[in-house]
């Protein structure tokens, strides 16, 4: 049976929402995976930041993406 709604709710994550987020997911933790690889293998000190930066930024990406699932669809905006 099809449920009805009054006002459409906020924290209802589509199929296609999920595709999106499983996408972005893998992009983001094969990027991580990749700097942290990196990092172990550079030893320039200039490079090292670099990666430590970008590393910061696919690790904040996910937890981003895991609170949304967390949460049902609900963001904290």
């Amino acid at each position: 049976m099809e449920q009805q709604y009054l006002e459409v709710p906020n924290n209802i994550l589509t199929g296609k929402d999920l595709d999106y987020l499983s996408d972005m997911f893998d992009w983001n933790y094969g990027a991580l995976k990749k700097t942290n690889e990196a990092l172990n293998n550079v030893s320039d000190q200039d490079a090292i930041d670099v990666l430590k930066k970008a590393f910061d930024i696919f690790d904040n990406n996910l937890n981003s993406i895991l609170n949304i699932l967390n949460n049902g669809g609900a963001t904290n905006e």
